[in-house]
């Protein structure tokens, strides 16, 4: 080949590969400029800056229409460290405006240091007014952030309506709908209810000079995305009657749950001791969480849905109703006591009363006699085969009454409780037992554990004469046609509701005729209790079941007073000065508020270890 072709080769080859290149080129600016966007966004970061907008947090009714948590606004201050003036800037000013100290000011400068893009949270809960005066320091890098923060009126019902926190790092990685910084229900309702009250987030854009400091709206804010609030939730608490019973439990640990029996609503829910919820918001928060914490009486522990207590008296309503249902068991039926029931050499002991009884009298007086003899008989009966099976049926029964398992409340954390088994027995007695081994669950003893809402749940079950609904905490929610439907539904026992009869009809003696619940009468309401003294380690604790009126009741409720002693001593009063409250819209008997706030029970197991943990603290 000669020079002149080659040469001639060589410039058509450059010629394509600068043709290729171009085409390449231009290709590459196209698919930049017209198909892809990074490149304007990066340039378009140069000159924007976007910021989260947090809705206004769904606010929370009472049935009545009260509030009972509200929000207010107030800012977040957010420092991103690169675009902090290399100039300085006026530090004493900021701290005062936030006021935070220049130790914990410096702790956030290193944090963010470490991350310098990254948003860092300097200070929380800054007011409108603070706000405007930190908008005029126009400082590039720190910014405010909008959010609003939890109120609650009438300072009631902490572990009822729960609180709202900072996510957690374990949050931020399974939540894909948080970041770091954000708040979200931690506890009771605001928990239960938190993707309809934390509504959704929005975006505001604002351009920025070359000093990074906000100039004004980005594209005149036709990019922005507005927040939308949560939504308003109607409670089916009653929040003057919750207020009320947390009255008549100060200085006092239990619970009471009452329950409206027609729909499952859960007109108040108290656990003792309990908590102002304003405690658990703004910047002394922390402190106040941890106060709460070191208390050994354990205030931010729910009682009314996870607490196991054992059912004491109030327990033989259900051995009634089984026996009864399994034939062994006739309401005139009557069986003598003589200050208890015998068996094996032990005598489970009882109060002075008449005998013989039969089922209405034995429950007017809670005959502890009587209702061992129905459990024996029940146990035992000889169609089961052995004791082991008598005691298999008698769980399906008592299951079917809500007892050891979750009722499926819209509360998380409910406790299921304790309903002992075959099995437990075979492996506490070794396989050798027999009906002696579980008589102390005839009286709601031994191994049986409730919660105090399912206790109120099994007032409600014999007021509506076998039925129940899922208890819940919401009555509506806003822009919706109806709550969950599993709460519509009614769930029956395996009790014939004609056995219930004669149970009501013992409840209502024990108020209205004579009995162990005399201090619960009254007048024009045929109010039907029964009372329960439960034996644990300390002192007995008190406890009641009630419900009224006896036909188209409107109110079942349960009262549980640690070492409160016998039912008929603190229990008893709290639960009818409630039912007077709520079905008089009135107390006229001021001389019971008197008694009740009078009672001082033995809390010195409580005390004691308080005492142990303090001191134990303190040597740390």
């Amino acid at each position: 080949m000669s020079r002149e072709s080659t040469a001639q080769h060589r410039y058509h080859i450059l010629r394509y590969v600068v043709f290729v290149a171009a085409i390449a080129i231009i290709g590459r600016l196209f698919y930049v400029q017209l198909i892809d966007d990074s490149y304007k966004a990066r340039a378009a970061s140069n000159i924007m800056r976007s910021y989260v907008e947090y809705p206004m947090r769904g606010e929370v009714l009472d049935r009545n229409g009260e509030y009972i948590v509200k929000s207010r606004s107030c800012y977040d201050v957010m420092m991103v460290y690169k675009d902090l003036p290399k100039e300085g800037f006026d530090t004493a000013r900021l701290l005062t405006l936030l006021d935070i100290t220049p130790e914990k000011f410096d702790k956030h400068l290193r944090t963010a240091r470490r991350s310098p893009r990254a948003s860092i949270l300097v200070a929380g809960y800054l007011s409108q007014d603070n706000k405007l005066s930190l908008d005029e320091m126009n400082i590039p890098g720190i910014t405010t952030r909008y959010r609003t923060a939890r109120e609650y009126p009438r300072k009631v019902g902490g572990n009822l309506l729960g609180y709202v926190s900072e996510v957690n790092g374990e949050q931020v990685e399974k939540l894909s709908n948080y970041v770091a910084g954000e708040y979200i229900g931690s506890n009771g309702l605001e928990s239960a209810y938190e993707d309809e009250l934390r509504g959704e987030k929005g975006v505001k854009y604002y351009t920025i000079d070359a000093h990074r400091a906000i100039i004004g709206p980005y594209n005149e804010g036709k990019d922005d995305v507005q927040p939308e609030r949560g939504l308003q939730l109607v409670s089916t608490i009653d929040v003057r009657l919750q207020e009320f019973a947390e009255e008549l439990m100060e200085g006092k640990i239990g619970s009471i749950v009452a329950i409206e029996p027609s729909t499952g609503e859960i007109l108040i829910m108290v656990s003792s001791p309990s908590y102002n919820p304003d405690l658990l918001v703004g910047r002394q928060r922390g402190n106040n969480y941890m106060e709460l914490f070191h208390d050994q009486r354990n205030p931010q522990f729910n009682r009314s849905v996870k607490a196991k207590y054992p059912p004491g008296s109030t327990f033989k309503l259900v051995q009634g109703l089984i026996a009864m249902q399994e034939g062994v068991l006739t309401p005139n039926m009557r069986y003598s006591c003589h200050r208890g029931y015998k068996y094996g050499g032990r005598t489970m002991g009882c109060h002075d009363h008449a005998s013989p009884l039969d089922l209405r009298e034995a429950v007017a007086q809670s005959c502890n006699a009587y209702f061992c003899q129905v459990f024996k008989d029940m146990i035992t009966n000889p169609k089961y085969g052995s004791v082991k099976e008598g005691v298999r049926v008698w769980n399906e029964y008592v299951y079917s009454f809500g007892f050891g398992r979750k009722l499926g409340t819209d509360l998380y954390g409910e406790g299921a409780g304790n309903v002992p088994t075959p099995e437990d027995y075979d492996k506490k007695y070794n396989g050798r037992w027999n009906y002696g081994s579980v008589l102390s669950c005839s009286i709601g003893q031994g191994e049986m554990g409730c919660t105090p809402l399912q206790m109120a749940n099994l007032a409600a079950i014999i007021a509506n004469r076998g039925y129940y609904y899922t208890p819940h905490l919401v009555k509506s929610i806003e822009g919706r046609d109806s709550i969950d439907a599993r709460f519509y539904e009614r769930h029956y026992t395996m009790v014939d509701s004609i056995h219930y009869v004669p149970i009501v009809d013992g409840m209502w003696r024990g108020v209205n005729v004579s009995g162990t619940s005399r201090t619960a009468y009254l007048e024009g309401w045929d109010v039907c209790g029964k009372t329960g003294t439960a034996e644990n380690s300390g002192p007995d604790h008190s406890t009641f079941l009630s419900f009224a009126p006896k036909d188209n009741p409107q109110i079942a409720i349960s009262v549980y007073v640690e070492h409160g002693g016998f039912g008929s001593a603190i229990a008893v009063p709290i639960a009818s000065l409630i039912e007077e409250m709520y079905l008089t819209d009135t107390i006229q008997r001021p001389h019971l508020i008197e008694r009740v706030k009078n009672a001082k029970p033995n809390y010195r197991i409580y005390d004691e270890r308080q005492r142990k943990y303090d001191a134990k603290r303190n040597k740390k």
